[in-house]
C-alpha cells in the first residue's frame, strides 16, 4: 500500500508506505464556560479541530548509503511543507482526499546499511476528506426535484450552476429552495451565462461558455444565503417569478465525510 501526494505516487518515489491507525473523526473543540454557583459547567457545543494523518515508510533497500540519501533528498522536495497543501490520497481509502501538508520533522532511522524507515504526520487545516469522483445532480425543468446523497457521512457545501435568463428588475428572479432555505437569484443573467454558487467558498461569480469568469456574482442573490446538501434526500424546489426563462441548474455535492 502507499498514498499519493499532489498527482505523485510514494511508490514511484521508492517509498513503502502503510496506515497503522485511522482517525475515526478529527480532535474537538470544546466550548465550556463556568457558571458561578452552577454545578458542572454550561455547554456551548464543539466543532472540529484540524487532523492529523500519520504514515509509517520505509525506503526499498538501495545500492549504498548515498542511494538511500538521494531518495531522502527526493522526498524531501516532494513533501516541501513551504510549498503549502496538497491532495493526499491514501491507497487504503481510495474513495477521498485529504488537503494536507507535512507538520513535523522527518527523521528517518537508519535499518540496513542502504535502508530506513521514518514516520511522514500529515495536518490537514480542513479536518474534512472530499469525494474523488463526487455526485452531480441536473435539473432541466422547474418544479420540485429531488437530489439524494450517497456519499459521504456530513452536511455538504455543494457549488450550483445556473443558466437561464433574468432580465434586470426585483420583480423578475429564480428562486431555489433548497431543504427549506430558499437561494433567490434576481440577475441580470443572459444567455450563454452561468452563475456559480459555491457554499464552499462563500461566493459566487457570472462565467461564460468556456468558463471565463465575467463578473462578480453576488450582486445578483437577493441574499447571502449559501445551499448546504444533507446525507440522503434533499429536495429542491425551483420556480419563477417575471420575465425570466430556467435552462438548467446543475449541482456538485461537494460530498464529505467528518
Amino acid at each position: 500500500m502507499g498514498f499519493t501526494f499532489n498527482g505523485v505516487t510514494s511508490k514511484s518515489m521508492k517509498i513503502r508506505a502503510r496506515l497503522t491507525s485511522w482517525q475515526a473523526s478529527p480532535a474537538l473543540r470544546n466550548f465550556y464556560e463556568t457558571v458561578p454557583g452552577k454545578a458542572g459547567v454550561a455547554d456551548f457545543g464543539c466543532d472540529s479541530a484540524e487532523r492529523t494523518v500519520k504514515v509509517e515508510c520505509s525506503v526499498f533497500p538501495q545500492k549504498n548509503f548515498p542511494a538511500l540519501v538521494a531518495v531522502l533528498d527526493s522526498m524531501a522536495e516532494w513533501l516541501d511543507p513551504t510549498k503549502g497543501q496538497g491532495q493526499l490520497i491514501l491507497d487504503d481509502v481510495p474513495d477521498r482526499y485529504f488537503m494536507a501538508r507535512l507538520s513535523e520533522a522527518v527523521d528517518c532511522e537508519r535499518l540496513l546499511r542502504s535502508a530506513g524507515q521514518f514516520t511522514l504526520s500529515f495536518i490537514c487545516p480542513d479536518p474534512y476528506a472530499y469525494a474523488l469522483t463526487d455526485e452531480t445532480y441536473i435539473f432541466s425543468e422547474a418544479g420540485t426535484h429531488m437530489a439524494v446523497r450517497h456519499t459521504g457521512n456530513t452536511d455538504s457545501y455543494p457549488v450550483y450552476a445556473l443558466k437561464g435568463v433574468i432580465p434586470s428588475g426585483t420583480s423578475s428572479y429564480i428562486s431555489i429552495v433548497t431543504g427549506g432555505s430558499e437561494l433567490r437569484v434576481t440577475g441580470p443573467l443572459s444567455a450563454g451565462e452561468t452563475l456559480l454558487v459555491d457554499s464552499a467558498l462563500v461566493t459566487a461569480k457570472v462565467v461564460d461558455s468556456a468558463g471565463n469568469t465575467l463578473r462578480n456574482g453576488l450582486p445578483l442573490l437577493a441574499e447571502l444565503n449559501f445551499p448546504v446538501l444533507s446525507k440522503g434526500h434533499n429536495t429542491v424546489v425551483i420556480s419563477m417569478a417575471g420575465n425570466t426563462t430556467f435552462t438548467e441548474l446543475k449541482i456538485q455535492a461537494g460530498s464529505r465525510w467528518r
